[in-house]
């Protein structure tokens, strides 16, 4: 056996865990999130395309409903995507008779989005079954580890967002 073929064989071997148990506790946590997340939001993609709309543009439609007229800023920031985004869903929307846009008659630089009555309509018909859904999905937790979890992910998120970037 040549050199070439030893360190071959060191590539095929998993590399040693070199890490504390707080850091492997961390690093088991990091991974149970994301793959329950991608798991998530894949049913809920699922579901959303029944209406024949993507999640941004169905996330979009309820923020409107649910708190009303918002501005581009603040759909991004609700909805944790970029202005660029809002921009590319809100085309789409408004293409589809679903939501206008305005400009904010305070400040002309800000513009807001706003339901159409047809896009009120449609969230209307389609939330009772989302909620279903969401909640049919959350069924392997009881509703207090369901409600434990919540705080738990926003304290997390909160801690993450306020100390460590």
């Amino acid at each position: 056996m040549n050199d070439s073929d030893v360190k071959e064989m060191e590539l095929d071997r998993p590399a040693d865990r070199e890490w504390s148990d707080e850091q492997g506790t961390a690093l088991r946590l990091w991974i149970a999130l994301a793959r329950c997340y991608a798991t998530y939001a894949k049913a809920i993609a699922s579901k959303v395309q029944e209406y024949e709309l993507t999640t941004p543009q169905f996330g979009t439609l309820e923020a409107l409903y649910h708190l009303g007229p918002l501005s581009l800023g603040e759909l991004a920031d609700k909805l944790l995507v970029t202005g660029g985004n809002v921009t590319y869903v809100m085309d789409r929307l408004e293409d589809q008779g679903l939501v206008y846009r305005y400009r904010c008659p305070e400040d002309r630089r800000v513009i807001h989005a706003k339901l159409t009555p047809e896009g009120r309509s449609l969230v209307a018909s389609v939330f009772p079954e989302h909620a279903s859904h969401v909640e049919h999905l959350s069924r392997h937790l009881s509703r207090e580890e369901q409600e434990t979890m919540r705080v738990l992910l926003k304290k997390l998120g909160r801690g993450i967002a306020g100390d460590d970037r």
